[in-house]
């Protein structure tokens, strides 16, 4: 097979539908990371069903199998590695299956995956999905494919994503990231930051709430540094905007970074209702040392200051962080600096990693000096703190009652029923059975009469 890279393409006009795959083959994403990932594979199913492609429900239906993948830890790429081995029994009963890898780990290994294990065919990186159905149509000829160049400009704010299911959905307001943290790949694998235009935004909110949708997420690397290109404002006049549009539907987004956590943008969220009370603040650190060589532009103090801000504005906000234990040189007094710091701040949720070091980061440089075995065990204690708070904040809402917008039936357990409050927690409570008066998308309201460190369970009383 011959090895090829295509010129840079103009973008399609936005009404335009080009079919160019006269067989209807059908294509099937998967999809690993985080919900930009998701969001990127909605705008692919998107583009690839533009040009004539069906969107299959698994690989058995699939003429082309794509992963979309996520290149921000190594077990994510390990997880990428082991799909691909698996793949190899399904390329020996359908031959012409296509095989592609998209998004962050296709920009940041490009040709090494080329013909990994003899089975894939394109990679193609986070700004290139409209060369996807051509990159395709030549795998079918024989051609490898391979689209990985950075845009200083696209948005795919043409693109309408394929959103198939559920009541919540992902609004991907800009793309890339300029803070370049140390231990970070996103900046090299996705780009510079670039906005897409308010008006746009608001538009695909309004249409999702006309079709359905009663949650929408706004998405991007670090959306409170979003600015209009068409000079309207910035991230919280955005916010407004939305709130305003769709006055009836919850509105959240991710991820934001403490250095733009401005008052405004807090304020903003404490006047309108349907901006949900809950922030997902990313502190990484407790220790202003390894901040320092993290690159995050702010200390300890003045994180803690704009936590204190929120809770001030927003007495019922929740927070939840992102937190990585064995940064370079990280000493025992800089892990229990991070100890102290969560429980101080009390965050109703964390997401928590071992750090990794990613090739081209600054980081990579610094050398990954703590022992596997001392991340894991500081690992552990951050866990293990971090559950136990989250019970103890639980145990608080027992007795209370919240608004919950009704999401279908538990994965455990048809007979029960889930849904989210507005600070994002999970809610279970008993089906009502075929007289139900409540169905999905739904707000109902619901007595909190048990908790765990991660659900609260309940019974829907009369609003």
């Amino acid at each position: 097979m011959t090895t090829i890279e295509l010129p840079v393409l103009q973008p399609e006009p936005a009404n335009e539908h080009t079919s160019t795959n006269d067989g209807g083959h059908a294509v099937y994403v998967e999809t690993y990371g985080c919900q930009m990932n998701l969001n990127d594979t909605e705008i692919v199913q998107a583009i690839m069903a533009r040009h004539g492609f069906r969107l299959a429900d698994s690989i058995a239906e699939a003429d082309v199998v794509l992963l979309n993948t996520c290149a921000v830890r190594d077990n994510a790429e390990r997880k990428i590695h082991e799909r691909l081995k698996h793949l190899r029994s399904w390329r020996k009963r359908k031959p012409q299956m296509v095989v592609g890898v998209l998004g962050c780990m296709a920009e940041r290994l490009r040709r090494s995956l080329l013909g990994e294990q003899d089975l894939v065919d394109l990679v193609v990186g986070p700004d290139e999905y409209r060369r996807l159905p051509d990159l395709v149509e030549r795998a079918f000829a024989g051609e490898q494919g391979i689209a990985v160049k950075l845009s200083r400009v696209e948005t795919y704010d043409d693109i309408t994503p394929i959103r198939t299911q559920g009541i919540s959905a992902w609004i991907s307001i800009m793309r890339g990231c300029d803070k370049f943290c140390t231990f970070c790949v996103v900046p090299f694998t996705r780009g510079r930051e670039r906005s897409r235009p308010l008006e746009s935004i608001v538009r695909e909110a309004a249409q999702l709430w006309d079709d359905g949708f009663r949650e929408v997420t706004l998405l991007g690397q670090n959306v409170n540094s979003y600015r209009d290109p068409d000079g309207q404002g910035d991230f919280a006049d955005l916010l407004a905007a939305v709130a305003e549009a769709v006055p009836r539907m919850r509105i959240r987004y991710t991820t934001s970074h403490p250095y733009d956590m401005s008052d405004k943008l807090i304020e903003t969220m404490a006047a309108y209702a349907n901006i949900c009370p809950y922030i997902h603040l990313p502190v990484q650190s407790g220790s202003d040392r390894i901040l320092q060589l993290m690159n995050r532009h702010y200390t300890v103090a003045q994180y803690l200051e704009r936590i204190e801000k929120i809770r001030s504005t927003i007495p019922r906000c929740a927070l939840s962080t992102d937190i990585i234990v064995g940064f370079c040189t990280e000493t025992d007094e800089d892990h229990r600096k991070t100890l102290e710091l969560m429980e101080t701040v009390r965050y109703d949720g964390a997401y928590m990693f071992k750090y990794s070091p990613r090739e081209n980061t600054k980081a990579w440089k610094m050398g990954d000096d703590v022992p596997e075995e001392v991340k894991a065990q500081r690992l552990e204690e951050v866990i293990q703190l971090q559950q136990q708070i989250s019970w103890e904040i639980n145990q608080t809402e027992i007795g209370k009652t919240f608004e919950v917008l009704v999401e279908g039936p538990s994965k455990r357990d048809p007979a029960q029923w889930q849904g989210r409050t507005d600070t994002n927690k999970v809610v279970i409570f008993p089906h009502l059975g075929t007289d139900q008066s409540y169905i999905v998308g739904d707000y109902v309201q619901v007595r909190i009469e048990r908790a765990t460190s991660a659900t609260l369970f309940g019974t829907v009383v009369a609003g």
